[in-house]
């Protein structure tokens, strides 16, 4: 059975997630919906009973060669920004 659910958005937002929605030939509920169950499924355990630290400790070393002097946090924000549009600010 389903139910209504009133939310609070801002309008910018309302309007790009309805374009969004429009684009995928989907509704915004269906959207949401798919959204709410995402948040609610159960992670798989780590195996052996690890811990975050020790599996990834765990996983292979990157192939990949990055340059010595990285700044991560400021590549992290760069790529955000760039995913959202917003890389003028920078």
């Amino acid at each position: 059975m389903k139910k209504k659910l009133n939310i609070t958005i801002e309008e910018k937002l309302l309007e790009k997630i309805k374009a969004y929605a429009e684009s995928k030939d989907r509704s915004v509920s269906d959207l949401v919906q798919e959204h709410f169950e995402t948040l609610l499924k159960p992670r798989p355990p780590l195996p052996n009973g690890m811990t975050l630290v020790e599996y990834m400790k765990s996983l292979p070393k990157s192939k990949v060669e990055f340059p010595e002097g990285i700044d991560w946090k400021e590549e992290y924000y760069r790529a955000k920004a760039k995913k959202w549009g917003y890389e003028d600010l920078l």
